[in-house]
């Protein structure tokens, strides 16, 4: 039997979410790596419940600074982060989806630790032929998100970069020009996720926004570790969690 409130549905599960009973917060951070989502848990949230643990992605809810808010792992690329997404929108009715994750600068003004909002995600990627367009469709964030994104970074004094981000399916490239080619069009970094996690979210006509930290320069072989991506990306993270 369901348990339904205003809408939403808290006792339904799908085979990759079983939050048997434990709610999902209509405001969601969604780092790729489930070890980030339980570090965010561990270090920020009050009364913590654990919602998911199919697969290794965790899920949590808890409270940050008086508001509910979960936090869980989406795996890597646009087919991991699509499947998590839809199912958080559509079945357990989440309504802001914040991606926080890491991203290899591709333009020399940006270095290690720095903070990208994706205001549009370019993608090599054929996702959006299931929609049947009959043309190209621009992937943008959320205005509302990104708004009070920045105005949250203003009041913490975190300088932040804003434009266009490259969702690729691709990492390692067979073209070995094909960053050159998306920089020259001023993207500003690549990643893996954010066009499917803004296109399930504007087909819903929920709210989306990717916040990303420069774990790597790709042009100039700089890269921090596994362990920092993991713990030390905080200034994104309490960005992100003011969004609630």
């Amino acid at each position: 039997m369901n348990y339904t409130d205003n809408g939403r549905n808290f006792f339904t599960e799908t085979p990759h979410i079983k939050p048997k009973g434990a709610e999902i917060a209509e405001t969601i951070l969604l780092p790729g790596d489930p070890l980030r989502a339980q570090f965010i848990a561990e270090t920020y949230l009050e009364d913590v419940v654990e919602f998911n643990r199919v697969r290794g992605m965790l899920g949590y809810t808890g409270t940050y600074n008086g508001n509910r808010i979960s936090v869980m792992g989406t795996g890597m690329g646009i087919p991991s982060m699509s499947l998590y997404s839809w199912e958080l929108i559509h079945v357990f009715g989440v309504k802001n989806l914040i991606r926080i994750g890491s991203a290899g600068a591709i333009q020399d003004k940006l270095n290690l630790y720095d903070i990208v909002f994706a205001i549009g995600a370019s993608t090599d990627s054929n996702y959006a032929k299931q929609y049947h367009l009959p043309g190209y469709y621009s992937i943008t964030a959320s205005f509302d998100l990104l708004e009070k994104a920045k105005q949250t970074a203003d009041r913490q004094g975190q300088a932040v970069h804003i434009g266009n981000v490259l969702s690729s399916d691709i990492f390692y490239n067979e073209d070995s020009t094909a960053l050159n080619k998306w920089s020259e069009m001023g993207i500003l970094c690549a990643e893996m996720e954010t066009a499917g996690l803004y296109m399930n979210a504007a087909r819903a006509g929920v709210n989306a926004l990717s916040i990303l930290t420069i774990s790597d320069h790709i042009f100039r072989e700089e890269a921090t570790t596994p362990e920092e991506r993991q713990t030390s990306f905080t200034q994104m993270m309490e960005i992100a969690l003011e969004l609630a």
